[in-house]
């Protein structure tokens, strides 16, 4: 028996009944009514927005993950696809300014170099050629340990040049992971497709026939048993006759 026959028996029952006290006594189906209500506030309370009927928290376990826009699969997917092409694209971006400003600093550090060279050979010369003169040694020691110096830095900004473009190569397989996911999110889709001409029906949703609520064998609260039910008539007797 479903909880509309319950409703319509107590109904039914309670139109019989006397008035004690001259205070009209609450009706079964009012209390009933009652509970239901705070049972349905006291769910709504505990729904997940977006979730199934009868999803909760507390039967969060007997579900699968609501359909929402954080939890649907492809839609997921599509945003890694999106966004990790973006930060790649910035991230080369940043990596090509890098490796401009260091062809730029080899550049300069270049004729640094070649006047560094250029002192040398002059005060060598004016070294050997006034040897009593003790600046132009001074002179030629300094311009030699700036050009060691030069090309130790030189072959410094040489090397970071050469891992800038093997971390460039090395990104080159951000594309070819996107790639792979795009190919799992087109089977996806293709699946999905195919599912939903597999369960197509002929018959439109809104034109069938709504089914059963309960069945007979069920094991759902609204479902009341024959004992709740001879109980229930046993319970309307006694009060009819007091």
């Amino acid at each position: 028996m479903t909880q509309e026959e319950l409703d319509a028996l107590m109904s039914g029952g309670f139109d019989d009944m006397d008035v004690q006290d001259g205070e009209e006594a609450p009706l079964e189906e009012e209390v009933l009514d009652e509970q239901s209500e705070a049972f349905e506030e006291e769910a709504a309370a505990k729904k997940i927005p977006d979730a199934p009927v009868g999803y909760s928290k507390e039967t969060a376990h007997h579900w699968p993950m609501p359909a929402t826009d954080e939890n649907k699969m492809v839609h997921q997917l599509d945003d890694v696809t999106r966004e990790s092409e973006e930060k790649a694209s910035e991230i080369f971006d940043i990596i090509d300014g890098v490796s401009n400003q260091l062809m730029e600093g080899e550049g300069s550090l270049g004729n640094v170099i070649e006047a560094l060279e250029s002192n040398i050979t002059l005060f060598a010369t004016l070294s050997k050629k006034f040897p009593d003169v003790a600046a132009f040694g001074v002179q030629l020691e300094k311009n030699s340990t700036a050009l060691d110096e030069a090309n130790q830095t030189l072959q410094t900004l040489q090397s970071s040049g050469e891992s800038i473009m093997s971390v460039m190569d090395i990104m080159q397989y951000q594309d070819i992971h996107r790639q792979k996911i795009e190919r799992v999110i087109n089977v996806m889709r293709a699946l999905s497709n195919y599912m939903n001409s597999l369960f197509e029906g002929r018959i439109a949703d809104e034109k069938r026939v709504s089914s059963a609520q309960h069945i007979v064998g069920d094991t759902h609260n609204e479902l009341a048993s024959n004992e709740d039910i001879e109980a229930l008539l046993a319970q309307f007797s006694s009060n009819a006759k007091g």
